[in-house]
Order: structure tokens, then C-alpha cells, then sequence
């Protein structure tokens, strides 16, 4: 079970920056790093993800029989329907929904890390393991994607190799995986495939590149196309 004190604490420590960020925003509907979302969907969505991973929550600990979302296309209508509100409405929601999903996750133990849980009904199985990890990195890709001044250089460095540590586990599941090596200025490097090519830079930057596509700071001959959907 990924319940680590570290992980949760790292949890609590980045939910309390992105709502300092939140806090400061003037301007939901400017545009996001999210391609056709403004800042208004992008926190709506954090909001609807706390309380659809409260809900799987419920489902591992309790067998509620819960699923993180009704369907995609609530899931999607949720999140048009949230973007528009005021900043002060967005901000409140983001801030409930963070505390509630934060004292949900620590109810998970060691006897509930197998139970496979449902994004929708009858898709995308997810262990409920997962979960700690997977409302950590919402969390921290989405504050960056808000474009509001933080970004992955001021994610703690420990952190920036757990993430990149995930961005390759991804890349070594695709179907074909690209045969790449990947380098930083820090000393980490990861092999995928046959690791024909290598991509380089700071952690901060070649998280950025894999994450969201973000070329600044990486460096490669040709820098290749990342897989769709990994």
C-alpha cells in the first residue's frame, strides 16, 4: 500500500501550495497549459478528482461500490459546468474537496492495496494502492498547468525523481515503447526500448518534456515524438 507518512505528507505540502496559488488567481478563464481548458476547468477538474478518489476510497475501505466517476461524459460536463464560477467559489471547492480526499486516503491499509477499483463503470481498473500517488501527481502537473508561476523547477527535487521515475514506467508500458535514454544534468538516467536516442536536461525540464510535452531546458537529436495516451 503506497500510504507512506512521505507520500501523504508530500500530499498535504503540495495541496497547500496549489491553494496559495489558487488563492492569488484574478483571472479563471485565462487560458491554461491544458489544450482547450481555461484555469476554471483545470480546477474544477482537481475539485471533481478529490472527491472521485474520496469515492474509491470509500469503495476499497468500505465496499460502497463506488466509482471515481459516474461516466466520462458526466466527468466532462462536471468540469464545463464548474469552469465559469467565480475565483472565490473555485478556490473554496478546491480547498473543501482537498481536505476531504486528504483525510479519505488515510483511512486505506496494507489489507486494501489489491481491491481493483472502477474509473467508470466497468473501466480502467484501478488498485487502490494507487491512490495516494495518483491524487499527488493531479495535484502537482495541474498546479503547473494553471501557468500562474510555479512550475516543475520548484517541485521538490526527491519528488521531480519519484515523478520522472513514473513518466518512464509509462514509457516502458507502450506498445511500441521509443527506444530512448534519458539523462539529467543531476546524474539520473533511465534506459526505454533499446535506448537508441538520448534526451537530456534538468529533471525539472525533462519531467516537463515528458509530462507535457514542454521542450525548454531538453536537449536531443532529434527529440522524438512521445507516444499518445501512455
Amino acid at each position: 500500500m503506497d500510504t507512506r507518512p512521505d507520500l501523504l505528507e508530500a500530499l498535504d505540502r503540495q495541496t497547500a501550495r496549489l491553494e496559495a496559488t489558487t488563492e492569488r488567481l484574478d483571472d479563471v478563464a485565462a487560458p491554461s497549459l491544458c489544450e482547450g481548458w481555461s484555469r476554471g476547468h483545470v480546477l474544477t477538474h482537481l475539485a471533481r478528482n478529490a472527491e472521485g478518489i474520496a469515492a474509491l476510497v470509500r469503495a476499497a475501505v468500505d465496499d460502497s461500490g463506488e466509482t471515481m466517476y459516474a461516466s466520462a461524459e458526466t466527468r466532462d460536463a462536471d468540469i464545463d459546468a464548474g469552469a465559469g464560477r467565480p475565483v472565490e467559489e473555485q478556490a473554496r471547492d478546491v480547498r473543501d474537496t482537498a481536505a476531504a480526499v486528504g483525510a479519505e486516503l488515510r483511512r486505506l491499509r496494507p489489507e486494501h492495496g489489491d481491491t481493483r477499483l472502477e474509473r467508470v463503470p466497468g473501466v480502467r481498473f484501478i488498485p487502490a494502492r494507487h491512490l495516494p500517488f495518483m491524487r499527488l501527481r493531479e495535484v502537482v502537473y495541474h498546479h503547473v498547468d494553471l501557468d500562474a508561476g510555479f512550475g516543475f523547477a520548484d517541485v521538490d527535487a526527491p519528488l521531480l525523481v519519484v515523478f520522472l521515475d513514473d513518466e518512464v514506467k509509462r514509457l516502458r508500458r507502450c506498445d511500441p515503447a521509443p527506444d530512448l535514454t534519458i539523462r539529467t544534468t543531476e546524474g539520473d538516467e533511465w534506459t526505454v526500448g533499446l535506448g537508441t536516442t538520448t534526451v537530456s536536461g534538468d529533471r525539472a525540464s525533462v519531467l516537463g518534456w515528458l509530462a507535457r510535452g514542454l521542450t525548454d531546458g531538453v536537449s536531443a537529436d532529434p527529440l522524438p515524438h512521445l507516444p499518445e495516451g501512455r
